[in-house]
């Protein structure tokens, strides 16, 4: 088999796994940042499904802040990939109308977010590409982000780009637009509000007042809560797509047949009808946001840390390790429930044990060291805000504390049977450089990292016991031994 995706193979593909919509024919009505497999296997879905029901030029603009390995992939399919459902079918999506990389090309996306064609921008650039500090929500004093903001240099970061790009809408008079985060952040919406608001402060020359008018009049932050489990792609996901398209596709991507998107209906310049492709449209996407981040991704986060410590190479393999399925439960129903009110209709432990099951299908394939990357940007918002709150509802958060404990052993670098295991983060320097010069012990050395835990945590003498309390168990007796004398 040699041919690629693309636009004049596309008759070889099954007809079933063929577009929804004509590739091509759909002009740009959103510009998209993160080409990675989350975005391609989830909003790409739903906007394509949305499209072939009600129609509209909605086609995307996908933006590569920075790699170019998918981007090059995408370009020589003229935009194809296929997202396989584990254990369901394949479909080619053709959403993408044009493809750029900001990097080398940041006028043309400045110039795309001037369009007034293009009136709403996704964004799925995971915590660090917020270059948000995941304590305060503050912006980070970045040397490039502030380059871009002090500098008539081309923007090349994200919230340069977006800055530059707003500032260019104005004096367009472009009309208005919205700029959706995707990404499990809380309360992604205002984060995104946030960051822009923090960014045009310090552009120089500074903004007219004018135009931080119009961007506070034309410009809307909807938040959003996505939910599905998409795998880092591998070979096996490169075969199995061209299996069953008959051609190879080497941007495929495949994701778990559930998937969830609740998004704050606030689009003062349309949208695609993607509650017709099955989203949620609310007032108010914080109850749901809240919901998944502590009971899906806190939980993930857990199952990674524990996981990697006993040597289980996936998800699916470590929640079969004796005890971990019953402690992620008492997880959920002692920390999480306290720390939250669920939407309407939905109970925590129920919702918990539905994400458990999902966590079991092992045709995911979901790695415990990619889950396990970035812990730094990941546990603020996925497991100590669960400890805070459930704290000040009058929880005891012993399991959130043995999951920080679990993510310091796993920061350690040394699994249980002495693997190294690879601290993929973007505080990795500082957090080596903390354990190498530790005379008081790893717990209060890592505790004593302000860009991840909050004073009012760090102060808590009942979470910093129980973090030790855990941290030592994991040490002497290693992560399989800990679960098995919790059942």
């Amino acid at each position: 088999m040699t041919e690629l995706l693309g636009l004049a193979n596309l008759s070889l593909v099954p007809a079933a796994s063929r577009p929804l919509i004509t590739p091509g024919t759909v002009p740009t009505g959103m510009v998209h940042f993160g080409l990675g497999a989350f975005h391609r296997a989830h909003q790409a879905v739903y906007t394509e499904e949305a499209i072939a029901v009600a129609g509209g030029d909605w086609g995307t603009a996908g933006v590569a802040p920075r790699s170019t390995g998918v981007l090059e992939a995408l370009r020589a399919q003229d935009g194809l990939f296929s997202v396989t459902s584990a254990g369901a079918e394949t479909r080619v999506i053709g959403t993408f109308s044009q493809l750029l990389h900001a990097a080398t090309d940041p006028g043309a996306v400045v110039a795309l977010l001037a369009d007034p064609a293009v009136r709403v921008v996704t964004l799925t650039i995971t915590e660090k590409g917020h270059l948000l500090d995941p304590v305060t929500g503050r912006l980070l004093a970045d040397d490039d982000l502030l380059a871009d903001l002090g500098t008539d240099r081309p923007p090349r970061t994200v919230p340069g780009l977006l800055v530059r790009g707003l500032l260019a809408r104005h004096r367009a008079d472009a009309g208005p637009i919205a700029l959706v985060s995707c990404d499990n952040l809380p309360s992604n919406g205002r984060r995104v509000r946030g960051l822009v608001e923090f960014a045009l402060r310090g552009v120089t020359p500074a903004p007219s007042p004018a135009a931080l008018t119009w961007v506070a009049e034309n410009v809307t932050f909807p938040g959003s809560m996505v939910d599905r489990i998409v795998p880092a792609s591998t070979e096996r996901t490169l075969a199995t797509a061209a299996g069953a398209l008959g051609v190879r596709d080497l941007a495929a991507v495949s994701g778990e047949p559930y998937r969830q998107w609740v998004i704050e209906d606030e689009f003062p310049g349309g949208r695609p009808a993607w509650e017709r492709a099955g989203a949620v449209m609310t007032d108010d996407a914080g109850p749901w946001e809240r919901l998944k981040l502590r009971s899906l991704n806190g939980v993930h986060s857990a199952i990674a840390y524990l996981g990697a410590l006993a040597g289980r190479e996936t998800i699916a393999e470590a929640l079969e390790i004796p005890g971990m399925r019953a402690t992620m439960r008492r997880f959920i129903a002692e920390d999480v429930a306290v720390s939250l009110v669920a939407p309407e209709g939905v109970t925590v432990v129920g919702y918990g044990d539905e994400v458990l099951e999902r966590f079991a299908n092992p045709a995911l394939g979901h790695r415990t060291i990619q889950v396990a990357m970035d812990g730094s940007q990941k546990l603020p918002q996925r497991v100590l805000h669960t400890i805070l709150d459930g704290r000040a509802a009058g929880g005891q958060a012993r399991w959130g504390a043995l999951v920080v404990a679990a993510w310091m052993r796993f920061a350690e670098g040394v699994a249980d049977d002495g693997r190294s295991l690879p601290l993929d983060d973007p505080l990795a320097a500082v957090i080596r450089a903390r354990l190498a010069e530790a005379p008081d012990g790893v717990v209060p050395a890592l505790l004593g990292l302000d860009a991840v835990f909050p004073a009012e945590l760090t102060a808590d003498e009942t979470v910093r016991a129980h973090i030790t309390e855990w941290h030592a168990t994991l040490s002497k007796h290693g992560a399989e031994a800990t679960l098995a004398g919790l059942r």
